[in-house]
């Protein structure tokens, strides 16, 4: 795995780029110069918790044989802001789930996916209390 990072204007102005060739813009916050050019790093971890436990999650429910029509995914998270360096403390994601499941099946897909097969779940559970939701719209 390999990314690279390129400045491209103002002070914290960057892109990343993958071997793929798929890019993203990273800015800090204006606070401290920022431009608002782009995700700022904590976002982008919570974009891979995202990433990794959804496509982990619909892995799972697919071997199942479970029919997910769609998925959509919301992540609050909270900062120990008077600690340096200011981690996440709380992370909430919540996955609204499209089709006829089984809650028993998607339950036993997000329990796996947290406790077992999501990587960025695993590393960031070791500083931070996440909490996972559904609600199953038929």
């Amino acid at each position: 795995m390999e990314i690279n990072l390129v400045r491209k204007s103002g002070k914290f102005n960057f892109e990343a780029e993958n071997s793929s060739g798929f890019k993203v813009e990273l800015d800090a916050k204006q606070e401290i110069g920022g431009e608002g050019k782009g995700f700022r790093p904590m976002e982008m971890l919570l974009i891979g918790l995202g990433g990794c436990s959804g496509i982990d999650m619909v892995n799972v429910l697919t071997k199942q044989k479970e029919p997910l029509n769609d998925v959509k995914i919301s992540i609050k998270a909270t900062r120990k802001d008077q600690e340096m360096p200011p981690i996440f403390d709380v992370i909430n994601i919540h996955f609204d789930l499209y089709g006829t499941l089984s809650v028993q099946k998607v339950e036993r897909a997000l329990d796996m996916t947290f406790d077992k097969y999501c990587s960025v779940s695993n590393i960031l559970g070791r500083s931070a209390q996440i909490n996972f939701t559904y609600t199953i719209h038929q």
